[in-house]
């Protein structure tokens, strides 16, 4: 498998390691390499390539928001003035912590954002006083989430 500018090879072996990876971060090397065949030193070696090319971005854990107290996840289509304000008004959502993802899209909207809540009454404060007080959101467009079906990875 090709990535596309960066043109790295990906064999079977590497897509052997970040399955396992993918599958548990925390996974023993020794233990993936026993799996494959190889030896750990091996195993070293490919990861840093994989992260020296940009494959592999780092490890992260999985924080359950649920237990933390936070039930509503909402998605947030953002109406811009102009275009132009863009860059300002995804600087202000980096400063509110609820926001989870920001996406610059096509169509309706300017910017799509993900969020998360402590509930709905949560979400109205977060939208009236922080996210359409940013200079330049003209209006907004929310949509609550009520289960997420499916999350994932790529599948390689």
């Amino acid at each position: 498998m090709k990535i596309n500018s960066l043109q790295i090879e990906i064999d079977g072996i590497d897509k052997e390691i970040l399955r396992d990876l993918m599958d548990d971060a925390r996974k023993p090397i020794l233990q993936i390499a026993n799996k494959i065949g190889i030896s750990g030193a091996a195993i070293h070696q490919r990861l840093r390539k994989l992260e020296q090319s940009g494959v592999i971005s780092g490890s992260k854990f999985v924080v359950n928001n649920r237990v933390l107290g936070y039930s509503t996840m909402a998605f947030v289509g953002i109406y811009l003035e102009k275009a132009a304000t863009n860059l300002e008004t995804v600087k202000e959502l980096k400063k509110i912590p609820e926001v989870l993802e920001c996406h610059y899209t096509t169509g309706n909207w300017s910017i799509l954002i993900k969020i998360i809540c402590r509930d709905n009454e949560h979400l109205m404060t977060l939208l009236n006083t922080k996210i359409q007080a940013i200079g330049g959101v003209s209006r907004t467009e929310t949509f609550i989430s009520l289960d997420q079906q499916i999350e994932r990875q790529i599948q390689l």
